[in-house]
């Protein structure tokens, strides 16, 4: 049965390639990204029923203008999966500027925290639905220097645990820390290192099949692919 799935971050990385891969399993996708170019070339390589939109998580009032808008056509995720985030420069904690450390906050916690509260409640009223949060190996261990996004996947594991603590049966709320793939994210990391770990692309098709067996049974658990 076709499915639809709501994935933040389409523009690249691993929210490109599961929109790829879900789009092959014959389900509908429904992505953001704040990236115009990059909406643009998804309306063009996968036009209706699937629909892309230029949104900037961390702002709720556009994340609820989106919902709106959707609402409108009666378009309801049965699969929510927040995957946009962003990663500051490598920097000892006491030399991220304030406004570097915000951004992070803002789109991988705060972002996530919107786009649940836009579109959870229908979710809720038609008594279904599976909430997947993007975690991290750092958001159960950490490292030097990226100690603002540890903290915002650190967050994601607790919030997600709380929210499954909330949620009714029929619905779920799961942590997935992806691994280690080579993204532009790794790259600002690892450097020319990241090129020893698997393409997004590559991820995508173990990734998505996992995704695709969630089911409410799963509600809380802290998953990796």
């Amino acid at each position: 049965m076709q499915k639809v799935i709501l994935i933040t971050g389409t523009g690249r990385g691993l929210g490109r390639a599961m929109t790829q891969e879900f789009i092959k399993y014959g389900h509908r996708i429904i992505g953001c990204s704040i990236n115009p170019r990059a909406v643009a070339e998804l309306q063009k390589i996968y036009p209706s029923p699937h629909d892309f939109t230029v949104v900037d998580v961390s702002d709720y009032q556009q994340v609820q203008a989106w919902c709106d808008r959707l609402a409108k056509s009666d378009i309801i995720p049965d699969l929510l999966i927040n995957n946009a985030g962003v990663i500051n420069t490598l920097a000892p904690l006491w030399q991220v500027s304030a406004l570097e450390f915000d951004r992070v906050i803002d789109v991988n916690l705060k972002g996530t925290a919107n786009v649940i509260r836009s579109f959870l409640p229908q979710m809720l009223a038609q008594r279904r639905g599976i909430i997947i949060n993007f975690s991290s190996g750092w958001g159960r261990s950490t490292s030097p220097q990226v100690a603002p996004y540890c903290a915002s996947k650190w967050a994601i594991e607790g919030l997600t645990q709380a929210l499954a603590q909330e949620l009714p049966p029929g619905l779920a709320a799961i942590a997935l820390n992806p691994g280690i793939i080579n993204t532009e994210m790794l790259q600002s990391c690892f450097g020319a290192e990241a090129r020893n770990y698997p393409p997004p692309s590559v991820w995508a098709q173990r990734a998505v099949a996992k995704i695709l067996q969630l089911s409410p049974r799963d509600n809380g658990k802290s998953l990796s692919v």
